[in-house]
């Protein structure tokens, strides 16, 4: 068992039974009273950010998690199918399981994380940046804008619809920022 002297930034411990990830700690000392930690850390189950306040000395359960390479093979009604890439055994994750789903073709790398202990997996990651083709985009016409950041939206070859600059346009390959799906650049 730990103690909140062992906490640091990423550190994986259990609260209230969930597995959750440290973001932030603050050791505080007052005047007057005894010494606490603030801390925010986010619940791997649901994606929530929560703030808790622990005693100083207070008891937490460290939990192992591992970082494995997936690769994503299909999509069924079910939901998603991948194959670990160096294991080659097969996974199932639900569909409201992956977050930016829409923006993963076959064959695309990911990351799962697992709870080492249990063999559950809790988070699947795609890439920091992925690569997908412009299968539709309306074209820019010159004088629509008076600005010079305008945006337009395209269609991604998987489906997806990503806002991108005026002279993007149909066929051509972007990459795409996967955490907040905003362009990124032109992939010649």
């Amino acid at each position: 068992m730990a103690t909140t002297a062992d906490f640091k930034n990423g550190l994986y411990f259990s609260y209230n039974g969930k597995p959750c990830k440290l973001i932030y700690f603050q050791h505080v000392k007052p005047g007057k009273g005894p010494a606490f930690v603030k801390t925010k850390f986010k619940n791997l189950e649901n994606g929530k950010t929560l703030e808790n306040t622990f005693t100083a000395g207070e008891r937490i359960d460290i939990i192992t998690v591992e970082r494995r390479p997936y690769q994503f093979l299909y999509k069924d009604e079910d939901g998603y199918n991948f194959m670990h890439s160096e294991t080659f055994d097969q996974i199932h994750l639900d569909n409201d399981f992956v977050e930016n789903a829409d923006l993963m073709k076959e064959g695309q790398a990911v990351e799962m994380m697992f709870l080492a202990d249990e063999e559950r997996c809790l988070t699947c990651e795609l890439p920091q940046f992925v690569e997908l083709e412009v299968t539709y985009t309306e074209p820019a016409v010159k004088g629509d804008t008076a600005s010079t950041n305008a945006m337009k939206e395209a269609v991604l070859e998987t489906g997806a619809k990503v806002m991108v600059p005026l002279f993007i346009n149909q066929g051509e390959v972007i990459r795409v920022k996967t955490e907040d799906r905003s362009y990124g650049e032109r992939v010649r």
